[in-house]
Protein backbone atom coordinates (compact mmCIF):
# COMPACT_ATOMS: atom_id res chain seq x y z
CA UNK A 1 0.00 0.00 0.00
CA UNK A 2 1.32 3.62 -0.60
CA UNK A 3 1.28 5.98 2.26
CA UNK A 4 -2.01 7.65 1.17
CA UNK A 5 -3.91 4.07 1.03
CA UNK A 6 -2.60 3.57 4.57
CA UNK A 7 -3.72 6.61 5.71
CA UNK A 8 -7.02 6.61 4.13
CA UNK A 9 -7.42 2.69 5.61
CA UNK A 10 -6.37 4.69 9.50
CA UNK A 11 -9.24 7.33 8.33
CA UNK A 12 -11.62 4.75 8.05
CA UNK A 13 -11.13 2.94 10.60
CA UNK A 14 -11.31 6.17 12.96
CA UNK A 15 -14.72 6.67 11.08
CA UNK A 16 -16.25 3.05 11.49
CA UNK A 17 -15.25 3.57 15.17
CA UNK A 18 -12.38 0.95 14.94
CA UNK A 19 -8.92 0.64 16.32
CA UNK A 20 -6.45 2.80 14.14
CA UNK A 21 -4.16 0.01 12.57
CA UNK A 22 -5.24 -3.73 10.59
CA UNK A 23 -2.82 -6.19 11.24
CA UNK A 24 -1.48 -7.05 8.19
CA UNK A 25 -1.05 -3.37 7.48
CA UNK A 26 1.77 -2.49 10.03
CA UNK A 27 5.55 -3.74 9.62
CA UNK A 28 6.58 -6.10 12.48
CA UNK A 29 8.85 -3.06 13.78
CA UNK A 30 6.44 -0.52 13.72
CA UNK A 31 6.75 2.72 15.66
CA UNK A 32 3.93 4.96 16.52
CA UNK A 33 5.34 8.53 18.23
CA UNK A 34 2.76 11.06 19.84
CA UNK A 35 5.20 13.46 21.55
CA UNK A 36 2.99 15.78 22.65
CA UNK A 37 0.86 12.94 24.72
CA UNK A 38 -1.16 13.31 27.86
CA UNK A 39 0.95 12.93 30.66
CA UNK A 40 0.69 9.36 32.18
CA UNK A 41 0.43 7.99 28.31
CA UNK A 42 3.69 6.66 26.12
CA UNK A 43 5.17 9.08 23.32
CA UNK A 44 6.22 6.01 21.37
CA UNK A 45 5.08 2.08 21.29
CA UNK A 46 7.23 0.46 19.12
CA UNK A 47 6.41 -3.43 17.52
CA UNK A 48 3.27 -4.52 15.47
CA UNK A 49 2.20 -6.67 18.52
CA UNK A 50 1.87 -3.81 21.40
CA UNK A 51 0.69 -0.89 19.03
CA UNK A 52 -2.05 -3.26 17.94
CA UNK A 53 -2.59 -3.99 21.53
CA UNK A 54 -2.33 -0.41 22.77
CA UNK A 55 -4.86 1.11 20.28
CA UNK A 56 -7.12 -1.40 20.63
CA UNK A 57 -7.29 -1.14 24.66
CA UNK A 58 -7.16 2.53 23.40
CA UNK A 59 -10.20 2.48 21.37
CA UNK A 60 -12.42 0.61 23.82
CA UNK A 61 -11.77 2.97 26.45
CA UNK A 62 -12.21 6.32 24.51
CA UNK A 63 -15.78 7.61 24.77
CA UNK A 64 -16.31 9.25 21.72
CA UNK A 65 -17.45 8.44 18.27
CA UNK A 66 -15.70 10.01 15.46
CA UNK A 67 -18.32 11.55 12.93
CA UNK A 68 -15.74 12.99 10.51
CA UNK A 69 -12.45 13.49 9.51
CA UNK A 70 -12.37 17.05 7.80
CA UNK A 71 -9.94 19.90 6.68
CA UNK A 72 -7.30 17.08 4.97
CA UNK A 73 -4.47 18.07 3.52
CA UNK A 74 -2.13 15.41 2.29
CA UNK A 75 1.90 16.69 1.71
CA UNK A 76 3.73 14.63 -0.52
CA UNK A 77 7.54 14.79 0.35
CA UNK A 78 10.75 13.98 -1.68
CA UNK A 79 10.47 10.42 -0.12
CA UNK A 80 7.94 9.03 -1.86
CA UNK A 81 7.48 6.70 1.24
CA UNK A 82 6.74 9.49 3.41
CA UNK A 83 3.45 12.03 3.53
CA UNK A 84 2.59 15.01 5.75
CA UNK A 85 -1.10 15.03 6.62
CA UNK A 86 -2.95 17.53 8.61
CA UNK A 87 -6.34 17.07 9.48
CA UNK A 88 -9.74 17.61 12.09
CA UNK A 89 -11.28 14.92 14.07
CA UNK A 90 -14.76 15.97 15.12
CA UNK A 91 -16.30 13.70 17.26
CA UNK A 92 -19.28 13.13 19.91
CA UNK A 93 -19.15 11.75 23.55
CA UNK A 94 -21.08 8.69 23.75
CA UNK A 95 -21.57 9.87 27.34
CA UNK A 96 -22.52 13.63 27.27
CA UNK A 97 -24.14 13.64 23.16
CA UNK A 98 -21.57 16.82 22.99
CA UNK A 99 -19.64 17.20 19.89
CA UNK A 100 -15.97 18.68 19.84
CA UNK A 101 -12.99 18.47 17.16
CA UNK A 102 -9.31 18.57 17.66
CA UNK A 103 -6.60 19.44 14.81
CA UNK A 104 -3.91 16.62 14.20
CA UNK A 105 -0.49 16.70 12.38
CA UNK A 106 0.76 13.26 11.54
CA UNK A 107 4.07 12.02 9.46
CA UNK A 108 3.83 8.71 8.08
CA UNK A 109 6.53 6.72 6.75
CA UNK A 110 5.95 3.22 4.81
CA UNK A 111 8.27 0.32 3.64
CA UNK A 112 7.43 -1.95 1.29
CA UNK A 113 3.59 -1.15 1.63
CA UNK A 114 3.53 -1.32 5.04
CA UNK A 115 3.12 1.13 8.11
CA UNK A 116 6.59 1.58 9.14
CA UNK A 117 6.30 5.22 11.16
CA UNK A 118 3.47 7.03 12.50
CA UNK A 119 4.30 10.25 14.52
CA UNK A 120 1.32 12.07 15.52
CA UNK A 121 1.38 15.73 16.74
CA UNK A 122 -2.49 16.22 18.92
CA UNK A 123 -3.99 19.14 20.64
CA UNK A 124 -3.94 17.53 23.79
CA UNK A 125 -6.01 20.42 25.48
CA UNK A 126 -8.60 20.26 22.86
CA UNK A 127 -8.96 16.39 23.26
CA UNK A 128 -9.04 16.69 27.06
CA UNK A 129 -12.04 19.46 26.97
CA UNK A 130 -13.40 17.21 24.34
CA UNK A 131 -13.60 14.22 26.73
CA UNK A 132 -14.29 16.60 29.62
CA UNK A 133 -11.07 16.24 31.60
CA UNK A 134 -9.77 19.33 31.33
Amino acid sequence: MTPSEIFDSMRARWLANLPTYEADSLADDVVIETPFAEPGRPTRIEGKQRVLEYTQAGRAAFPVRFDDCRNLVLHETADPEVIVVEYELVGTHTATGVTASAPFIGVLQTRDGKLVHWREYQHTLAIAQAVGQA
